[in-house]
């Protein structure tokens, strides 16, 4: 007997952002007129009374899926918890002031334990500026981890990823592929804990800066603050959350243009580039999608760029025309069009967990 086809979809077939289309398409259009920027950004803005608006953005954590805590010491733990929400704000240009933070507790969680997660969402707090106000604990089968941040702004410093514009230069801050690097190399040292079980011998001290890249990558709110100081503000913002490839083709199909990127400018570290030749792999691989680099891409004039200094960005291509798409242009000088990419929360070939 044939079987019948399904009359649900299943997540993993429509991805993160086909999800998130549906559930928008569910709540419908209207929208009040106080919201600055709804869904499809990298947070929430609202306008508030007084010419300012307020930042708000939610992102979790969860065992298994994004970290493994037989690699993931607690107090790293914490301060990427921290600064994931908070490189969401500083993609809007924003920097963070409050957050909540909610916790799924599993049985095997000890106080000790969550004192040391606090220690390292401390250290963020500290580092970033911003104030733990208040959340919720529960019980769960894995640890869970949420938080909801927010910061407020005056309404014209907001950037969204749609204001690119044609002839702008495509810039990134920091280097690209690091945290894909030391997830490889955590990965594979979880295969050999599982095949050497008590004879194995952690190898880890080769690749300190991709490893700690991976399990406590800082947030971009310090260039936020460099940016404001010196008077500087994009056309478009993004975080490089998913990975180079996903992010550009988000500003390109909010603003309605395309891009030309050039592959041999990308900024990656030597000891990103030692993990892909230890593994045999592509670099360019690691920094287009690779992902949880918590940098931030940005377009810009490029006259307006001299306003910063050149050691805090890279210049990596240009913004064109939206009826040449997205391509790479290699070394030689050819140039081949690039597919959206990059961590998906539902593929089910994805594994984030480290």
């Amino acid at each position: 007997m044939a079987q019948q086809p399904s009359m649900y979809t299943d997540v993993s077939d429509i991805g993160e952002f086909g999800l998130i289309a549906h559930l928008r398409d569910t709540l419908g259009p209207d929208v009040p007129d106080e919201v600055h920027t709804g869904i499809g950004d990298d947070a929430a803005v609202i306008r508030q009374s007084d010419g300012r608006v307020q930042a708000y953005t939610t992102d979790s954590l969860i065992e298994g899926v994004h970290f493994d805590r037989t690699f993931m010491p607690m107090e790293h733990l914490g301060f990427k918890l921290m600064s994931v929400n908070v490189s969401d704000l500083a993609a809007m240009n924003v920097s963070p002031e409050y957050a909540l933070i909610t916790i799924g507790l599993p049985k095997n969680i000890t106080v000790e334990h969550l004192r040391t997660l606090y220690e390292g969402i401390k250290k963020a707090c500290d580092a970033y500026g911003i104030t733990v106000v208040g959340g919720d604990t529960t019980s769960a089968h894995a640890l869970t981890l949420s938080v909801t941040a927010w910061g407020s702004a005056e309404a014209e410093a907001v950037v969204q990823r749609s204001g690119a514009q044609v002839g702008d230069a495509i810039c990134v801050t920091g280097d690209l592929g690091a945290s894909y690097a030391g997830l490889k190399i955590l990965a594979d040292e979880r295969k050999r804990l599982e095949d050497e079980g008590d004879d194995f011998e952690p190898a880890l001290d080769a690749f300190p800066y991709v490893i700690r890249r991976h399990l406590a990558p800082p947030a971009q709110e310090a260039s936020v603050r460099r940016w404001r100081n010196a008077g500087f503000k994009p056309h478009a913002l993004i975080d490089i959350s998913d990975g180079l490839s996903s992010e550009i083709h988000h500003i390109c199909e909010a603003g309605d243009v395309g891009a030309r990127l050039f592959a041999p400018t990308l900024p990656i570290h030597p000891e990103t580039r030692s993990v892909a030749d230890h593994f045999g792999d592509d670099v360019d691989v690691y920094a287009f999608f690779g992902g949880e680099d918590y940098e931030l891409l940005f377009t810009a004039d490029e006259s307006d760029l001299d306003a910063l200094d050149e050691t805090t960005y890279t210049i990596i291509g240009e913004v064109t025309d939206a009826s040449k798409g997205v391509l790479v242009e290699q070394g030689d000088g050819t140039a081949i069009p690039m597919q959206p990419g990059g961590f998906d929360h539902f593929d089910e070939n994805d594994d984030g967990a480290a």
